[in-house]
């Protein structure tokens, strides 16, 4: 860990930790390698986890050159069902730490549990995860995120879901809302309402 003074943002990865198992920590390594070269720092940054033994824990690592912080907190699921859209033109291809223009679309939610952001009238992401939209055959998840996470990247790799233009005036034709995050991994929605 280092307390020096980065140049660089910093970034944020979340990853899942489970009676002291590790998950996903290739797709998550991956992330963290991809997002630094686009940083434009080249050598590999290797993530080392010992997390505890008992319990479901968010290891949530704050880095950039270097490794800043490593924290286990303990997780709780949370289960959204009702959902606000909110339009937005914010930028967040890199997971960054600082989530002050999420979290300022997110207090706009009312009386939602949480919101979907929209951009140009396609769906982007809720401010906690990607998302997909089940149309009585396939999975489909937007094609352009806001953040294109880890457990999307998985799913689409085992061809289990399909990336498509999600306009935001038909979301009430699709049965069913899933959000995808390393912690939640595929969680099923089944009665989500729209406001």
């Amino acid at each position: 860990m280092s307390n020096k003074i980065s140049k660089y943002p910093k970034l944020l990865e979340t990853i899942k930790c489970l009676d002291g198992s590790v998950y996903n920590l290739g797709y998550h390594q991956d992330r963290v390698n991809t997002s630094r070269e686009r940083l434009g720092l080249t050598d590999p940054l290797k993530l080392e986890l010992s997390p505890p033994e008992e319990g479901l824990f968010r290891c949530r690592i704050i880095y950039s050159d270097t490794i800043h912080s490593l924290q286990y907190l303990p997780y709780q699921i949370k289960q959204p069902s009702r959902f606000k859209l909110i339009e937005t033109d914010i930028s967040y291809s890199l997971k960054y730490e600082d989530r002050d223009a999420i979290n300022a679309l997110f207090n706009k939610k009312e009386e939602a549990d949480e919101i979907i952001m929209i951009k140009n009238g396609l769906v982007m992401d809720s401010s906690i995860a990607n998302l997909c939209f089940f149309d009585g055959e396939k999975w489909l998840t937007p094609k352009y995120p806001l953040l294109k996470g880890t457990t999307r990247q998985r799913y689409l790799d085992l061809a289990k879901i399909q990336e498509a233009d999600i306009n935001a005036n038909e979301i009430q034709n699709y049965s069913k809302i899933a959000l995808m995050n390393a912690m939640l991994d595929f969680y099923i929605i089944e009665n989500a309402i729209i406001l």
